[in-house]
């Protein structure tokens, strides 16, 4: 070989070395960008191409009563899918083990029509529209069972997704209070509303792996984000003795024609709400069945000037600031003057020599308004407050209504007319709600000291923690014990002696209770002559347990506190028989009602 000749050769080596060498360099500058750097961009990319990602359900909180009974749950509900571009026969197991048997695709679509109750045909016409589809619905929601057996049929082309129903097992009951959810499970009313934070349950995800024929890969499950549940509200109403109040409630309002009616009970020394009855109330299984002004909580959403009950507030404040005793005096007549205002009594009547134990009993107008001279209208109203009268309920409830005691947008007591300032008195001129007056008369209960209002024992987690409980509380004290006492003492009256007193027995217990009947407004100022009848009180009155409170709206055939007696008996009876309440064994103290 020539020196030339070896130039030329050791040249083309070197090139070809260099050429191998950069082509070498290449490949590991693109190996290392696969595996390293762009490594878990391609697995990522990769596992997408071949895996299913499915959305784990985070299943929706219990409402459940004081007793754990529950009011609402949910439960899993399964649509069914299928592919029609794979509608094909299909190898399954034998039953006897032996090896696979042919399926043909109408064999299958009978199998399933079977266990759906479905016509063959209607199925057939789903899978059939378009068959270049990958996509159908057979049924939008089946239940677990038959979720169950479907899978059982082995169908290669079916497809099953999760959701979840709500359902409500006692129907109506507290369906005022429990609320209800929307199609789409969103909180639409009540409870369910005003607990969403603690019932809403957090979904989670997980990927499967599939293989080409897109069959999952045993094992190959991943939790990406496991689901969280909603937690469990307890309210403190008691289901059974809601269902009787609601009865009780719906018979006596269909018999007087009234619009509509509330019952609401409290435990005297706690505060809490253990029935808040309606009528009409919704199904929260059927709302569409309840007219819309009736699907809400109108003890807590609906405001309404109170009338008579009214007075026993009056008189409790009058006694606590020193006003007042129960054996005042006061020559009441039937129509009283003052400045602007003109008061009259319900029935006419001479000048009475009355005690505000009487003017109770009597219901008097004109003898409250009178006695009412004996304290300054700021002090009334600080009372107003005290007994947290114009402002929201400690329980927060959605909708909730504050109730005005200073109507027409005043920023003073002092500002207001004549006849209001009077009129509040006996409870007109001024609106409370129906949960409101019950605390308010749990106050009186309670020796003088209000609890704050209670319907949510708290929210309890997965775990078994709790939170949201409401706050230890020792109450406010609002008037002193023996003004409360003395106020309970006066009502007692009411029961043995008033016009009402028959209704109102309760064999072996002392029963305290005010009628109240009070004209509406017709929205404009004026009074058009419809009523809402109502009765408050408590029992035993020598120690108060259980307060109960009673409004009918609009009856027609009886216009008077009687209209609401019966049901104010009734419950309030079985609210003594439900907590076994011992009988009284101290008699009334003989307060005179005249002088």
């Amino acid at each position: 070989m020539t020196p030339t000749t070896a130039r030329t050769t050791r040249g083309r080596v070197t090139i070809a070395v260099l050429i191998i060498v950069a082509v070498v360099s290449v490949f590991c500058v693109r190996l290392v960008d696969i595996q390293i750097v762009q490594a878990d961009s391609l697995n990522a990319t990769s596992l997408a191409s071949r895996s299913d990602s499915t959305v784990t359900l985070g299943t929706r909180g219990n409402i459940v009563d004081a007793n754990g009974v529950v009011l609402a749950t949910s439960i899993l509900r399964y649509a069914i899918e299928a592919d029609p571009s794979a509608v094909a026969e299909f190898d399954r197991p034998a039953a006897d083990g032996s090896g696979d048997v042919k399926v043909s695709a109408q064999q299958a679509i009978g199998e399933l029509a079977s266990v759906m109750g479905l016509d063959p045909a209607v199925i057939t016409a789903i899978v059939t529209a378009d068959p270049t589809s990958r996509y159908a619905q057979i049924s939008k929601s089946v239940d677990v069972s038959t979720y169950n057996k479907i899978r059982a049929l082995d169908i290669p082309w079916l497809y099953y997704k999760a959701d979840q129903s709500r359902t409500y097992p006692d129907g109506s009951v507290a369906g005022n209070l429990v609320g209800f959810v929307g199609a789409d499970g969103s909180a639409l009313a009540g409870t369910e509303l005003t607990q969403d934070s603690c019932l809403a349950g957090s979904d989670g995800s997980e990927v499967t792996e599939t293989g080409e024929d897109g069959v999952a890969i045993p094992g190959s499950t991943v939790t990406l984000k496991k689901a969280v549940d909603g937690g469990t509200v307890k309210l403190t109403i008691n289901s059974d003795l809601q269902y009787f109040a609601q009865e009780a409630l719906a018979q006596r309002v269909t018999e007087v024609g009234a619009e509509s009616g509330t019952v609401v009970v409290t435990e005297a020394k706690t505060g809490k709400i253990l029935t808040a009855a309606e009528y009409p109330t919704v199904d929260p299984n059927n709302i569409d069945a309840t007219d819309p002004a009736y699907r809400g909580a109108k003890v807590f959403s609906d405001p309404f000037e109170p009338g008579s009950t009214f007075k026993s507030i009056t008189a409790a404040s009058l006694i606590d600031a020193g006003a007042a005793t129960p054996a005042s005096q006061v020559l009441a007549p039937y129509e009283y003057k003052s400045g602007n205002a003109v008061i009259h009594d319900s029935f006419y009547h001479a000048p009475m020599p009355w005690t505000l134990t009487g003017v109770i009993e009597q219901s008097s107008n004109t003898g409250i308004s009178m006695l009412s001279n004996n304290m300054s209208v700021d002090q009334r109203w600080d009372y107003m407050n005290k007994f947290h009268l114009g402002k929201p309920t400690e329980v927060g409830f959605v909708g909730e209504d504050s109730g005005d005691i200073l109507p027409g947008g005043v920023s003073g007591p002092t500002q207001l007319d004549d006849q209001t300032i009077y009129n509040t008195t006996f409870g007109q001129g001024l609106t409370v709600t129906a949960v409101q007056m019950a605390s308010a008369y749990q106050a009186i209960a309670n020796n003088g000291v209000r609890m704050p209002v209670q319907l949510f024992e708290g929210c309890q987690h997965e775990d078994g923690t709790v939170t949201d409980a409401p706050a230890a509380s020792t109450g406010e004290q609002v008037v002193s014990p023996q003004a409360a006492q003395d106020t309970v003492h006066m009502m007692e009256s009411v029961a043995t002696t008033g016009y009402a007193a028959d209704a109102l027995k309760i064999p072996g217990y002392r029963v305290s209770a005010k009628t109240g009947t009070a004209e509406m407004s017709n929205g404009d100022g004026a009074y058009g002559g419809a009523y809402l009848t109502s009765m408050a009180g408590m029992a035993p009155s020598d120690d108060p347990q259980y307060v109960v409170s009673v409004t009918i709206r609009k009856p027609v055939t009886i216009t008077s506190g009687l209209a609401a007696a019966p049901v104010f008996q009734k419950v309030l009876s079985q609210v003594l028989k439900t907590y076994r309440v011992q009988p009284s064994t101290v008699p009334a103290p003989d307060l005179p009602t005249t002088y």
